[in-house]
């Protein structure tokens, strides 16, 4: 049914397994060749999400800059719930912000954990429960499992990692263990316990200190929204918890991949986080040098040259306007050969124009 999702799970394992059984102090049959195998299957799915990762740390943080607005939004259409959404999601378009791609990374590594841990188990088919072919330790040894061989399952069996099979957990019915009895003999929970639980006392302390890392990073506003306390509360300290209640129930192997994927992530974190941090700090430098540029420097007096430029400019047409109209009333003056036309040209009325009445003055 997810055949989609344990094929290429099993493939990125086998072709690792492959690399480090080449190795001459390892072997393929070490159990650190599968614990290596299964620490780079994790780098190299998380190398594949990082991208997505560093989108999701972008949509974070513009999520934050936009809480003002959205809050703002929440209070003036309380009321009007359709309203609230449309212009909420106006607000995410102008800005270019996405919701699903903060959750993304997670959601792709879901299935993941489910294809590996799926994989891990089908190497023992001899259990009865969920997922389980109650096959004998003859038969789960020659069938091949999604892209192992069966020399492989065998290889696999034979792993141990302080005398704990990789492939084993703390709870696993005894049923179960007897399937590694032909690979090194049945192992006891002591043994089994003796490598779990340090691996899940690492992965609870990874996933505290990874959501510490995340929980700090957030702004103020962020913070003081109840969702979002809730959620820290939940990722400080029950998801950790978490790790401790199911880290029995779950296979050494899966455990290595849990430890595996908090380090990539503590790590992945910083440089990314410091890597966005100076991306913002240049674009601010970038801004303010624009600032200071246009700014005038201090001390210095404004340029008035183009407004002086632009007063002498109209001063000449006016004195070009005035010198015309003067030289106008000449000519009509000459033309007539006396004062008296001089002064009835000043005065003589507009061609087209109607003559206006003039009264006489009695002396």
């Amino acid at each position: 049914m997810l055949d989609f999702i344990y094929y290429p799970v099993s493939w990125i394992l086998w072709v690792w397994h492959k690399v480090f059984a080449a190795i001459p102090f390892l072997g393929p049959d070490s159990g650190w060749t599968w614990a290596l195998s299964v620490v780079f299957l994790v780098f190299t799915l998380r190398a594949i999400l990082y991208k997505p990762f560093v989108k999701q740390v972008r949509t974070t943080r513009q999520m934050q800059e936009l809480q003002p607005q959205i809050k703002a939004l929440q209070k003036k259409y309380a009321k009007d719930r359709q309203r609230q959404a449309l212009e909420m999601q106006k607000l995410q378009k102008e800005h270019g912000f996405n919701p699903l791609m903060g959750c993304l990374p997670v959601l792709l590594q879901v299935p993941v954990f489910i294809g590996l841990f799926h994989v891990l188990r089908s190497f023992n088919r001899t259990g009865t429960g969920f997922g389980q072919l109650g096959l004998t330790p003859e038969e789960n040894a020659q069938i091949g499992n999604y892209a192992f061989s069966p020399e492989d399952v065998q290889s696999f069996l034979s792993a141990r990692l302080f005398g704990a099979p990789i492939s084993s957990w703390i709870t696993q019915p005894m049923a179960s263990l007897e399937a590694f009895e032909p690979f090194g003999g049945i192992p006891t929970r002591w043994q089994i316990a003796a490598v779990a639980v340090p691996l899940m006392i690492v992965a609870g302390v990874a996933t505290h200190f990874n959501a510490r890392a995340s929980v700090s990073r957030q702004s103020a506003q962020a913070a003081a929204n109840p969702q979002a306390a809730i959620m820290n509360k939940l990722a400080l300290y029950v998801f950790p918890l978490g790790v401790l209640v199911g880290g029995p129930f779950l296979p050494i192997a899966v455990i290595i991949y849990w430890v595996s994927n908090n380090i990539w992530t503590y790590g992945q974190q910083h440089l990314v986080f410091r890597r966005i941090d100076k991306e913002e700090e240049e674009k601010k430098a970038a801004a303010l040098a624009r600032r200071n540029e246009n700014a005038p420097k201090p001390g210095a007096r404004p340029d008035k040259s183009k407004k002086k430029g632009s007063a002498a400019a109209a001063a000449s047409d006016a004195a070009i306007d005035e010198t015309g109209e003067v030289s106008l009333q000449k000519d009509a003056a000459a033309g007539d050969g006396s004062p008296a036309a001089s002064k009835s040209g000043a005065s003589a009325p507009k061609p087209g124009s109607r003559p206006k009445n003039s009264k006489r003055k009695r002396r």
